[in-house]
């Protein structure tokens, strides 16, 4: 079975700096000035999308790529 590439994109005005999505995805998410990044603008790791969810302000956009 394929995996699911994911563009990502964080939305910075919403972002709250919570962490959530650096707890659940550390393969692609960490943090900078107190803010979500993406550490790849295209990624195929499974936890994106649990991140997205997990994400309270759903601050992170994800769109197959």
């Amino acid at each position: 079975m394929a995996k699911i590439k994911y563009k990502v994109k964080i939305d910075k005005e919403k972002c709250i700096g919570c962490g959530s999505c650096v707890a659940v995805c550390e393969g692609n998410f960490d943090m900078k000035d107190g803010k979500a990044i993406a550490k790849k603008a295209v990624s195929d790791l499974p936890c994106n999308k649990e991140a997205a969810d997990i994400c309270p302000t759903q601050a992170i956009i994800l769109k197959k790529a």
